[in-house]
């Protein structure tokens, strides 16, 4: 059921305790002194501590053991027990992070409630630990195209290593995704993956956030970096962490450990760092914004994660799979995509990228029917009326132009969007506008449009000086 350690230089009480958790099925450990305690915890960390506050010829009394454990391991719940006890020792142990109180001669109806009450607590605590780092979105990459199979290879190059990475990209482009994608195939994934979204907290707030607090009124409140030992701390937009706190966080990336707010001890961490962006850190550098020897500590290893008008052939399959979760999640009609639909999903603009394109997907099988395929004219896009279908509507630009230079603008527009929209391929473009591929490549010649590799994919573009 769960590993106790208990300590207490009583050896009657430390086996009276032992054989009443035995019988309720517990297995124990027994720690005579503060030596004997540090060094059960170190070996093993238990599943709950039960504490005596006055231990005998010990180098650590109750309290010392306690502020000491719950500094390096603050998930392990303590029951602190005294035959002394009075209400200042048991708001002092309450306040240093301890379960509970118990005053000897102990009850131990009441002393099992306790455990049990502990050990419950420990368990839901570490269960939705699990069940945020096994969050089935978390680590989900969705994708088949160059661009995508580019950025994936990057990612798995880095997940086995401790080295920290900068993601950049724009908002939505799916940095987080990432992130976890390398926590989730890390040798880290059992452990802790926290966020912080530095444009998100307050900040004044972003030190204690970060570094914890101690005071003598609420005793020790862990921050993020306590928190995420051993695991993976995520600077979310970290080109917004305020300039007090960068000089700071520099200082935790040179020596692994920091001192909370209103505390003098050193706190020792293991962390992995990966930090995300959708601003041009040499620029903020320039600016005076962003710290630059910050800056080159956290871009150890730069990871570009591509736009959706980057990965256009890839908006049929991550619609597919937002169809899926969400009706997973939420009960949402699990509906099929028609061509019209895919196509005009693979022409739209999309600034606010992957974030933008799920939003889409749930306001449209929220909102449309809850049977057959998702058409294009349940999107929300710009429509004509009933009475203008079939025309199309020129911008105000196009139709100040003659015919002949409205055609051409127009061509050479809608042929860029459909290249772009089969990831560069010239046949799949030539297949779906219905004309042969060299008279294709003839058109686009010339319209002065050509194609290139950019960011692992293959997209169209005019070339500089066409008309």
């Amino acid at each position: 059921m769960g590993d106790i350690l208990i300590v207490d230089d009583e050896r009657d009480i430390r086996e009276l305790i032992s054989d009443i958790l035995k019988d309720e099925g517990y297995t124990t450990r027994l720690a005579a002194n503060s030596d004997q305690c540090m060094k059960e915890v170190a070996s093993e960390a238990p599943a709950l501590m039960v504490l005596d506050i006055w231990l005998k010829d010990s180098n650590m009394d109750g309290i010392d053991i306690l502020k000491s454990i719950k500094r390096d391991t603050p998930d392990i719940p303590i029951v602190i027990i005294s035959g002394h006890g009075n209400i200042e020792i048991a708001v002092a142990a309450i306040k240093q992070g301890a379960y509970d109180f118990i005053e000897k001669p102990f009850n131990i109806d009441q002393l099992m409630v306790v455990v049990r009450r502990a050990m419950e607590a420990s368990r839901l605590r570490h269960e939705n630990q699990e069940l945020r780092r096994k969050d089935v979105n978390a680590d989900e990459l969705i994708g088949s195209s160059s661009v995508f199979k580019t950025l994936k290879s990057n990612l798995d190059k880095v997940t086995k290593s401790n080295g920290r990475v900068m993601l950049t990209g724009a908002a939505g482009a799916g940095k987080e995704i990432a992130a976890r994608y390398i926590h989730a195939k890390s040798d880290r994934a059992d452990a802790p993956f926290l966020s912080v979204n530095s444009a998100s907290v307050e900040p004044e707030r972003m030190e204690e956030v970060l570094f914890g607090r101690e005071t003598s009124e609420n005793g020790v409140e862990p921050g993020l970096l306590e928190q995420a030992h051993g695991g993976v701390l995520y600077f979310d937009e970290v080109a917004d962490m305020p300039a007090g706190t960068q000089s700071k966080i520099l200082r935790v990336l040179v020596d692994q450990q920091f001192q909370r707010l209103g505390g003098t001890g050193n706190i020792q961490v293991d962390i992995r760092f990966i930090s995300s962006t959708n601003k041009n850190l040499h620029h903020e550098i320039d600016v005076g914004n962003f710290r630059e020897e910050l800056f080159h500590r956290l871009n150890v290893v730069p990871i570009a994660v591509p736009s959706l008008e980057e990965r256009r052939e890839d908006i049929p399959e991550l619609a597919d799979y937002f169809i899926e979760s969400l009706n997973k999640s939420q009960g949402l009609a699990q509906r099929s995509l028609s061509e019209d639909a895919v196509a005009l999903l693979q022409t739209m603009l999309w600034p606010g990228n992957v974030r933008q394109l799920k939003n889409v997907i749930e306001r449209v099988l929220i909102l449309g029917d809850s049977s057959g395929p998702i058409t294009a004219t349940e999107l929300p896009t710009s429509e004509p009326k009933d009475d203008e279908k079939g025309r199309v509507v020129l911008s105000g630009s196009l139709a100040t132009l003659p015919l002949r230079e409205a055609r051409e603008l127009f061509e050479r527009e809608y042929l860029l969007t459909q290249i772009n929209r089969f990831g560069g391929n010239i046949s799949r473009t030539a297949t779906f506008v219905g004309m042969e591929r060299s008279a294709l490549h003839r058109k686009l010649k010339s319209l002065g449009v050509v194609t290139a590799n950019k960011s692992g994919g293959r997209v169209a573009f005019v070339e500089e000086g066409a008309d």
